[in-house]
């Protein structure tokens, strides 16, 4: 007994394991074409729903897509409202999965072929194109599942031989509409421990084949992983920023509010499936037995819970996809924004907090907006540095100079961050692509990290300068000023050249290279003139400061320039 105990959990590891692998595979495979497609989304709550089914039907994992949903309105990629629409369609593209094991996994014997599929999944794996590694990938972790639901099938306890476990269950069903929410009750701590709906899915269906439930059971297990599946995406938001939170609870409310109507109209609902299954000229399964007699009869139960289940998530959709707008207000008012945060968002990481998403290719563009928002704290700290240098006061420069030297921590702390969470991504799972995307983002953030050193340098010429009383006559002023300007124009290019990379739009280096000659052509005529007045006038330090102010905004266009480059 205790042997086929290990059996069964072990069948269900490697079930959870080829799913996973499936997912990831499937994932990676599709990545590109997943970020483009999400990028795509409008405000238009049916598109967003038939995108969550097109790509959870893809990647076959609605925790995946509800994760990843998640991840991006914690980067700021899709509004709350965009989100719900499209956790609504994951949760009718989840269906797929138990269809697929209805109609594979018990009607033929797949296992059968699991090892030579593992085998042309492995040749293809080592083949040099990555997008083939990713399909060989996918297909082992199909074999891995079938076969784990070959094993599960096995090690089940078989009722003749141990007619115990059915006087177990039978003990529960005799609760009458207390034995519904029981069965709900298990379907929902079962995917819970397992965090898979689609593991869950298979146990129900291999203990209604063999006889240990009848069909009303097993669909309130059904209905209790649709309130169970909505945990990943809840552990996934605990990090995430307010509007992560709000998308996750959002699921929970689609989930919850199903699982209630369902759960009111139980009887007229699940005898609607059976008159469904029984109008496609098979038995009615409400009407079968816990002896299932022929295979006849076992098509149709597993076809009910198929039915069942997608039924019930297309009927959920229908109702609440009118309700988008009511669904966000709900959300927000329960998670309501922290007091401050807007002020404190500056200081801290506003994209990738909630680390990286399922995919490590979707990971890519979170960092990417997280770099944008680097990028403007950055040319804030430029601001500053401009203020710092007109300063009428000492007490007024303090000001400006400990902003500086703040913003300077600031930039020291996104760069390691930012660095830590690309260090994550796991690089044997990515693609060449990819991977070169990552060094890119390693080059850009490095030289953000020294925009921020000369802003504080900037601080520290000027700190030397008061220390031997001197000051900027205004020519000088207006043309370190000017400079400035220039800077800030090749700031704003840099920017929008990141913005468009991350929106997948070509990088306008043109513009970029003209922001970067101006500063430098701007700087040698202010460097020639300056070293002509140095020799004719006695004030040798003023003009040793000036120049070495002049010289650190030119270093700061050279910064500015790389990462234009860094991105083509």
């Amino acid at each position: 007994m205790l042997l086929q105990i290990l059996t069964l959990l072990g069948a269900l590891g490697m079930f959870l394991f080829g799913m996973n692998m499936m997912s990831s595979g499937l994932q990676k495979a599709s990545g590109d074409k997943l970020r483009k497609l999400l990028s795509s989304i409008t405000s238009n709550r049916f598109k967003g729903v038939m995108t969550g089914l097109s790509i959870t039907a893809v990647i076959q994992s609605s925790s995946a897509t509800t994760v990843m949903v998640v991840g991006f309105v914690n980067a700021g990629l899709l509004t709350l409202l965009q989100a719900v629409g499209v956790i609504m369609g994951a949760n009718i593209g989840t269906t797929m999965t138990a269809w697929i094991i209805s109609l594979l996994g018990f009607k033929a014997d797949i296992s059968v072929i699991s090892v030579p599929l593992m085998a042309i999944g492995f040749i293809l794996s080592m083949m040099r194109s990555e997008k083939k590694k990713n399909i060989g990938e996918a297909i082992i972790g199909f074999a891995l599942l079938f076969l784990g639901l070959a094993f599960m099938k096995s090690s089940v306890p078989d009722l003749q031989s141990t007619p115990e476990v059915l006087s177990f269950i039978r003990g529960w069903t005799n609760y009458g509409f207390g034995s519904v929410l029981l069965f709900l009750l298990l379907g929902t701590i079962l995917t819970l421990i397992l965090q898979s709906s689609s593991a869950t899915i298979a146990l129900t269906m291999i203990m209604l084949n063999m006889g240990w439930m009848p069909f009303e059971f097993a669909a309130a297990m059904i209905l209790g992983e649709n309130i169970g599946t909505t945990i990943t995406a809840n552990i996934a938001a605990t990090v995430g920023n307010t509007s992560a939170k709000r998308a996750a609870l959002a699921h929970t409310v689609f989930n919850v509010f199903g699982v209630v109507w369902a759960l009111i109209f139980f009887r007229p609902f699940v005898g609607f499936i059976g008159n469904i299954i029984a109008s496609m000229g098979l038995p009615n399964p409400t009407q079968i037995g816990l002896e299932v007699a022929t295979e006849s009869d076992q098509t149709a139960l597993l076809y009910g819970l198929s039915m069942l289940h997608t039924v019930f998530n297309v009927i959920t959709t229908l109702i609440l996809v009118w309700f988008c707008p009511q669904i966000v207000k709900l959300v927000s008012a329960i998670i309501k924004m922290p007091k401050g945060s807007d002020e404190q968002e500056v200081f801290r990481l506003k994209y990738i907090e909630g680390g990286p998403v399922s995919t490590a290719e979707l990971a890519i563009k979170q960092a990417l907006r997280e770099v944008i928002h680097f990028g403007r704290i950055s040319q804030k700290g430029l601001d500053y540095a401009l203020k710092a240098v007109n300063s009428k006061n000492g007490d007024e420069f303090d000001i400006y100079r400990k902003k500086l030297v703040k913003y300077e921590e600031i930039s020291d702390r996104m760069e390691l961050e930012i660095a830590n969470y690309l260090h994550k991504i796991p690089t044997a799972e990515i693609s060449t692509a990819t991977s070169e995307e990552i060094r890119t983002l390693y080059r850009i953030i490095g030289e953000l990290e020294s925009l921020g050193d000369s802003g504080e340098t900037i601080g520290n010429i000027i700190v030397r300068r008061n220390l031997h009383n001197k000051t900027f006559n205004e020519e000088e002023l207006k043309n370190i000023n000017n400079i400035f300007e220039k800077v800030n124009i090749a700031y704003d290019v840099m920017i929008a050249n990141l913005t468009c990379a991350a929106d997948g739009k070509p990088v306008d280096m043109a513009s970029a290279r003209n922001a970067e000659v101006q500063v430098n052509e701007l700087r040698n005529n202010l460097r020639d003139e300056g070293m002509y007045k140095m020799e004719s006038k006695s004030d040798f330090l003023t003009s040793v400061y000036y120049l070495d102010l002049i010289s650190e905004l030119e270093r700061m266009g050279d910064y500015i320039i790389n990462v234009s480059q860094a991105l083509v």
